[in-house]
């Protein structure tokens, strides 16, 4: 249960905040606990208007703030400033009200005497095991504030690479759907209306003419079914999504698409690739890499790929030569991690190579862009020109006519 707070300290300084408590006592104790007097304190609940709800969705932890909080952090701990001090200031100064109560629910887990990681673990949605991991890496090696720099910088990069990605589907799709909204309602209610008139003038319409009248017709006609026809697909296509089977064939047609999939590919090494480079630099085993990687790769093709190498590298077999077997790692990735088994440098092998397709994603998605804006602009002027021809055309012989 959240309650809302006013408190003073020792020199008089007003403090508020939300702290989360099973009931009023445990609420005040809390607060106490951290060396303030309680003024006032309110169960959140009670305290809400109709405008004051909070919607879930609406406060979650983003990308971007994850990334903040590690560096914040990586500063802080460089300041030598405590675990227990860091997270209680970041809490107070959080402005998203998830962030504050998980951050609290942080600060109560070091108090108990638990470490960073496993605090962290105990918020799976917001801190992924490739995070905790990385924090408990950083724990047993003493050096924090690095390995919270490399989170920080890890994130930032992932979350540049994936934005971009989708915003160059984001403009075709907006065009597209834009463009099916317009031709919807000129079928349905524009052009009806001029058939009626080209209809009852008795002339002999062009073949592409009565095409689009009877495409209108059909539309207007079974525009009860399509509707229901289109909702029903989608459910059945996310339902199927939610499966085992659906989620991977899916997955498979990610990569299997045209271009598109050629990008989705370079973006999966790309993230594949970072998660490695940046766990075995930070002194995590090869095995431990690849079974966190495993779980983060966001993509059962190759999520089944690392889960075998997996199996083969604990097995004596070495990461290169396990990889090498899957048509979806590229060729030249297995050499230059079998280059950089043998060298001991596997880590910055993998972190050239992650450069290397961040850069091939960025290029991808700006030759996308380049090719999507031609291309739509065409063919959107096709569909209105044999729009308009075969609606004008009729209407330009009726007038000669007359």
């Amino acid at each position: 249960m959240l309650f809302n707070y006013k408190a003073i300290d020792q020199h008089n300084a007003s403090r508020e905040g939300v702290v989360e408590a099973t009931n009023v006592d445990a609420a005040i104790a809390r607060v106490q606990k951290e060396g303030y007097t309680v003024i006032s304190i309110d169960p959140v609940s009670e305290k809400r208007g109709l405008l004051d709800v909070e919607f879930e969705w609406f406060q979650r932890i983003s990308h971007k703030e994850i990334v903040i909080f590690s560096r914040q952090i990586a500063t802080l701990f460089e300041a030598q400033v405590s675990a227990l001090r860091i997270f209680r200031l970041l809490a107070s100064e959080a402005e998203n009200p998830q962030m504050q109560r998980v951050l609290a629910s942080i600060v109560d887990d070091l108090q108990s005497g638990s470490s960073i990681s496993r605090a962290l673990s105990a918020h799976p949605d917001v801190f992924s095991e490739f995070y905790v991991n990385m924090v408990r890496s950083g724990e047993e090696t003493g050096s924090l504030e690095k390995t919270f720099l490399y989170l920080a910088d890890y994130l930032d990069r992932q979350y540049q690479v994936v934005t971009k990605a989708k915003n160059a589907l984001i403009y075709p799709a907006f065009v597209i759907g834009v463009f099916v909204i317009v031709m919807g309602l000129m079928l349905t209610m524009v052009i009806p209306k001029i058939a009626k008139i080209l209809t009852d003038s008795g002339q002999e319409l062009p073949i592409y003419t009565k095409i689009v009248i009877g495409l209108s017709t059909f539309v207007t006609d079974s525009i009860v079914f399509i509707i229901f026809g289109i909702a029903a697909t989608g459910f059945g296509l996310w339902y199927f999504r939610q499966t085992e089977v659906g989620a991977r064939f899916f997955d498979e047609l990610k990569i299997s698409i045209p271009y598109i999939g050629d990008l989705q590919k370079k973006l999966y090494l790309t993230r594949m690739c970072d998660n490695l480079s940046t766990m075995l630099t930070s002194g995590i085993s090869m095995v431990q890499a690849i079974e966190v990687t495993a779980a983060v790769v966001d993509n059962r093709v190759y999520r089944e790929i690392l889960e075998y190498t997996l199996i083969e590298v604990k097995g004596g077999r070495s990461f290169a030569d396990t990889i090498s077997e899957y048509p979806e790692i590229p060729g030249v990735l297995a050499q230059m991690a079998k280059v950089g088994e043998e060298t001991g440098n596997l880590g910055e092998i993998l972190e050239t190579l992650a450069v290397f397709y961040r850069r091939e994603v960025n290029n991808a998605v700006d030759t996308l862009i380049g090719l999507i804006e031609p291309i739509m602009i065409v063919m959107l002027g096709l569909g209105v020109g044999v729009l308009l021809a075969s609606v004008l055309m009729p209407i330009y012989n009726l007038t000669n006519t007359i």
